[in-house]
Formats: structure tokens, sequence, C-alpha cells
């Protein structure tokens, strides 16, 4: 039994697509846990045993990993909250429930960093990395899946690329480090979950195909998109002031201030591209696919 959280979300919804491909075969079964199960996809419709409820109750837990043998866990952001509360706190009670039920393996959503001299200072990225210590204690063997930021994040500037031709961010123009479609992360997720040969704990950096910066992501939209795209670098200053202003938790905007400084400063340069590391989606192809309908729609 392979039980998966926020089979919904942009990550989650791959793996569910794939492991109701791939499970089957396996001979393995498949558990969600979904607060909304209406959400879930009419091809899970009676192929998956759902939870209903979040997987921040206990209760809900202790029901969902009753009988499990693997466990997706990816907790979803909430800048309502301080970066520990939002990943350590949250992960909290699935620790004990992990050790509770003996669940052999967990596969975790988690960020590249750790090691780093700024993995301590980089904010939102050094709470996920707490989060990984705590469910790498919890008996389980654990992976922790290393991303660096996602293809999917510019989906948030599509109306100003679409009305400005303009996208922005706070590192440095010629700053270049690895970006990951989300559809890989599942990929790489999937492999874990069916195939669980493996033990201890460790990460799985999932790493793209290649380095870009921005200047080389507007080069990159601009021949796919068949417009002039360009980066704006944005202070950090004016992005804490903004997010302040959304009323987000405070401690909140300041690890995402922490993260996007440690990035700009090479969080994610340090993780060494191999053929086990490198995923196969490219920007281009990602940019066709996902990114041109969204902004000529």
């Amino acid at each position: 039994m392979i039980v998966i959280t926020a089979p919904t979300g942009n990550i989650g919804r791959h793996l569910l697509a794939r492991l109701l491909e791939s499970a089957p075969a396996a001979g393995e079964d498949l558990r969600v846990i979904v607060r909304d199960p209406a959400r879930l996809p009419e091809a899970a419709r009676g192929r998956v045993d759902v939870v209903t409820g979040s997987h921040a109750d206990p209760a809900v837990l202790d029901r969902a990993f009753d009988g499990a043998d693997a466990v997706f866990w990816l907790v979803p952001p909430d800048a309502t909250l301080t970066p520990y509360d939002t990943w350590s706190g949250f992960t909290l009670p699935a620790v004990g429930a992990l050790a509770a039920h003996r669940v052999g393996h967990v596969v975790g959503v988690s960020a590249l960093g750790r090691g780093t001299p700024l993995a301590d200072r980089a904010g939102l990225v050094t709470a996920s990395l707490a989060m990984d210590d705590l469910l790498a204690g919890s008996g389980a063997a654990y992976r922790a899946l290393a991303n660096p930021s996602f293809f999917e994040n510019l989906l948030e500037e599509c109306d100003s690329i679409r009305e400005k031709g303009v996208f922005t961010d706070t590192v440095d123009a010629d700053r270049k480090a690895p970006l990951v479609a989300v559809a890989d992360i599942a990929a790489a997720a999937a492999r874990l979950l069916l195939d669980r040969s493996w033990t201890g704990t460790g990460s799985v950096p999932v790493l793209g195909p290649q380095d870009l910066s921005p200047n080389d992501l507007a080069r990159i939209m601009t021949e796919q998109l068949g417009r002039p795209v360009r980066y704006e670098r944005r202070p950090l200053d004016e992005l804490r002031t903004t997010l302040v202003g959304y009323g987000l938790n405070e401690a909140f905007v300041q690890g995402v201030v922490d993260m996007k400084r440690a990035k700009d400063e090479g969080l994610d340069a340090g993780a060494a591209r191999t053929p086990d590391t490198t995923s196969p989606t490219r920007f281009e192809q990602w940019c066709a696919h996902t990114l041109k309908p969204a902004v000529l729609s």
C-alpha cells in the first residue's frame, strides 16, 4: 500500500497519474489523503482508497498509515504560520504515526542546500531541511527529493508576461542555477515508491537537464512565445514590503526573503548533475507545452 499526500497539488496530481498507470502491474494498492475527494481526477474514482481530511491531523494519519508500506509526504506551504510551524509543526504528527504503524519507506519533497554553508540561513529551505531530519528519525527509510526552484513558479507571472513582457525575481540576471519541472519530481518519487530496495536515509537531487539564468529564461521564453520577454530584478526589501502588505506571517515572509538571498548567493549551485540527478524536461519543452498556453489564453 502506497499512501499519497496532497494528491491534487502540483506534484501530487502528476504522481497519482503515474502510479495509477504503474502501481497495479507492480501489485501495489493506492491510498490518498485529501481534504476534498471531489477534486480527485475521474481516473482515480474507485481505484484508490480515500481518507478524507488533512494530513496534519493525527486521527487522519492513523487511518491512512494503517497497513501502509510507503508514504509520499508533501507539506503544503502555509504563509499564515512561521516556517518552523509550516514544515516541522505540520510533520510532527506524521513522525509518530509512521513509527506507530511501522511504515517502511517515506519519500518527501524537500530542497537543495544540505551540507552547504548557506543551509542554516536559507529561510524556507532551512525549515524544509529540518523537516527532513524529523522524518529521518521516524524509523522509516527516508529519501528527500532535493529540488531547486520549479519551472511552474513562472505561472504566477503569466499576467505580467502577457501584458508587459516582463517576469521578475530577486536573483542576479546572470546567476545560473538548476530548475525543474514538477512532473519530473513526480517521476522521481514514483520510482522510489515502487522500487523500495533502498534503505537508510538520504537525499535525491532532481536537477533538470541544465542550469539556467534569468536572462537564459527570458531568451527561451522570447523564442517559444514569439514575443519579447525580459527579466527585471526585484529588490529584496521591495519583496518583503509587498508580502507583508498581503498580511502574511512576518516570520514566513522573512523565510522567503532569506531563501531568495541564499539562492542568489549560490544555494542551489552545489549539487552535481549526473545521469541519476538529471531529469529530462527541458525549459523549452515546458514553455511550449505549459507556459505558452497559459500566457496566450
